[in-house]
């Protein structure tokens, strides 16, 4: 086929999308079909179907064939923050605030403004962080059942520069990576940005497939395990421990490094210890302030295995130099005075009643949640389309989220991700009642 047809074809299929003569949702010929209509090969009627996906306009899923998008969604939503219109309800972003906390910040830029290191706060500090500082972080983490000691931790720029600095430092392009099939779009970002090798690992009720994953192991050359296994994002599982104990041993055998990300960790009561505190040799544990405080207070830190530090300060260096003083040095009074663990207890309070309200007015539908987590995932019938979904909750002011985002296999599954902790009680129930109304008239009829 000419090479002027072969781009004829596809701008007609892409025009027809566009103007809305095959309308959303419309399942296209099979490739074979579309060969034989158009007088072309198969393979090159493969590739008319992969440029119309590149550019967002088709999605093909396996096993059911090639659909065109709803392109009043963006392709890559929930990935690249999109602006959400003043009068809509965000259920794609979390951000929860407590009453009370810009009160607290007022007083702690008080005490910082009369503190005797304020001069010191003007100057470039240790890339990793000052000595003082780690301590403060290393003190918190014995809460979470990690004992270790200020020289292993790194403070970054909230914890996704955290996973940042640990692809750069510890991974190249082409390493093979295993993350679970549904998993932290942040991740999923530096992994493609990075031009790694994705492999997914497919997810079970209760956490990832490890079966799978050994024989992922035994078979590619993992380099690195990025796993959430204390309340994971976006299903919410919190792995048992005997399940953290076969991961371990898998990574032992195999030799990759585990990354583990403990962003929601503080949500779950009394979860299994974390991977680091077990296996402290072989895991770079990531984790930070913004989730559990503020959004907008970008403190995370690394904990890492001495023999990795000088690589990782390196990456701070390279991209940021070290975490703006101010801030750190808020965080670090706020972890030292008791202030963080009363905030965490709160908003493990808070985000129960939200999963309590959730719970109650999505009542029928087949939620997937943590009793005590900010989001949950509703998984859609196989003939549903969450994207035509989205695009009619949008049109009423309300922003969710498919599972494009999350996902790291070739089969996309039709399902929402709803973030709850970014609006107020009232306006949040009244939202979900209407996702409700939508989801069962659009997707459950």
């Amino acid at each position: 086929m000419a090479a002027s047809r072969y781009k004829k074809l596809v701008d007609t299929l892409a025009a027809d999308i566009r103007t809305g003569r095959l309308a959303s949702g419309v399942r296209l010929p099979t490739h074979r079909a579309l060969a034989a209509r158009e007088g072309i090969a198969v393979v090159t009627a493969t590739r008319v179907y992969a440029e119309l996906e590149a550019m967002g306009l088709v999605s093909r899923e396996q096993g059911r064939g090639t659909f065109v998008r709803d392109i009043a969604v963006p392709a890559d939503q929930g990935i690249d923050q999109q602006a959400v219109a003043a009068d809509a309800v965000d259920l794609n972003f979390n951000y929860p605030s407590l009453p009370g906390q810009a009160d607290l910040l007022r007083q702690a830029l008080r005490e910082v403004a009369t503190s005797g290191d304020l001069d010191s706060l003007l100057r470039y500090q240790p890339h990793r962080g000052r000595p003082q500082d780690r301590a403060s972080i290393a003190r918190h983490l014995t809460r979470r059942a990690i004992s270790t000691d200020a020289d292993q931790i790194l403070i970054t720029n909230g914890a996704q520069q955290g996973l940042a600095i640990a692809v750069m430092a510890m991974l190249s392009a082409g390493d093979v990576v295993a993350a679970d099939a549904l998993t932290y779009p942040g991740f999923k970002v530096l992994a493609h940005s990075f031009h790694l090798d994705l492999e997914p690992i497919p997810t079970t009720p209760d956490g990832p497939d490890l079966d799978a994953l050994e024989e992922l192991c035994a078979t590619r050359p993992v380099r690195a395990i990025y796993t959430m296994p204390t309340l994971h994002n976006p299903l919410g599982w919190v792995m048992s421990a005997t399940d953290r104990t076969r991961l371990i041993r898998i990574a032992r055998q195999y030799g990759p490094l585990i990354i583990e990300d403990a962003s929601y960790a503080y949500l779950a009561e009394d979860p299994p210890p974390p991977l680091a505190a077990t296996a402290p040799d072989i895991t770079l544990y990531v984790s930070g302030l913004s989730k559990s405080i503020a959004t907008g207070l970008r403190v995370g830190f690394v904990l890492a295995p001495p023999v990795t530090i000088p690589s990782l300060e390196r990456a701070i260096r390279a991209t940021t130099w070290n975490t703006p003083a101010l801030t750190t040095a808020i965080a670090c009074r706020w972890l030292d005075d008791g202030t963080v663990n009363r905030l965490e207890a709160q908003k493990r309070d808070d985000a129960k009643t939200r999963q309590a309200i959730a719970r109650q007015e999505l009542a029928g539908l087949p939620l997937i949640s943590h009793p005590s987590s900010y989001f949950t995932w509703l998984p859609l019938p196989d003939d549903a389309r969450a994207d035509r979904l989205t695009a009619t909750l949008a049109r009423q002011l309300i922003s969710v989220t498919t599972a494009e985002p999350f996902t790291t296999s070739r089969h996309t599954p039709q399902a929402l991700r709803l973030a709850l902790g970014s609006t107020d009680l009232d306006s949040l129930r009244s939202t979900l009642r209407t996702v409700r109304r939508v989801a069962i008239e659009d997707a459950y009829a």
